[in-house]
């Protein structure tokens, strides 16, 4: 079982490339169709805290049944909205890809190569650092002799 989750619609050519981008590394994630079956309540919240981007970024404005809905109104809680993903699965933007680099809403395709690792033999190592940034812990992840960074916040500075 792979440790890389997509919350995936197969009507959505973003979510087929980013699918397929995944695969084409070699990477055959968990795929959660989410329209059939919706995330909980629980997840729902917790794929948006991961992903960093409150409710109103996770969101598809462009579809139809936000502005029947009103969901526009900026006077609406993030509770309300999300009672309105819960109950619209439609309303949940996509894809998004949860691995253990984080959680991303991949729109476009190409973001999803920040988060996800290009092939399960990769190496991650400590990114040296002679004046630490205040509360940043950097990871590098060496991929075919290419070096990407990744930036997290450190638990002491999300506290």
């Amino acid at each position: 079982m792979t440790d890389i989750t997509i919350y995936h619609n197969p009507r959505c050519g973003s979510s087929r490339n980013t699918l397929a981008m995944l695969r084409d590394r070699g990477i055959e994630p968990r795929v959660v169709e989410y329209l059939k079956t919706p995330p909980s309540r629980d997840e729902l919240v917790a794929l948006i805290e991961a992903a960093g981007l409150g409710v109103r970024g996770i969101m598809r404005e462009k579809e139809a049944l936000f502005a029947k809905l009103g969901l526009g109104d900026a006077t609406r809680t993030d509770d309300e909205l999300i009672d309105a993903i819960l109950a619209h699965p439609i309303l949940l933007n996509r894809p998004i890809v949860v691995t253990p680099l984080g959680t991303r809403l991949c729109r476009p395709p190409k973001w999803c190569s920040r988060s996800c690792p290009a092939r399960s033999t990769e190496r991650r190592r400590p990114l040296r650092n002679d004046r630490p940034r205040s509360g940043i812990i950097a990871t590098v992840l060496t991929v075919r002799h290419r070096v990407v960074a990744y930036f997290t916040a450190s638990p002491a500075a999300a506290s």
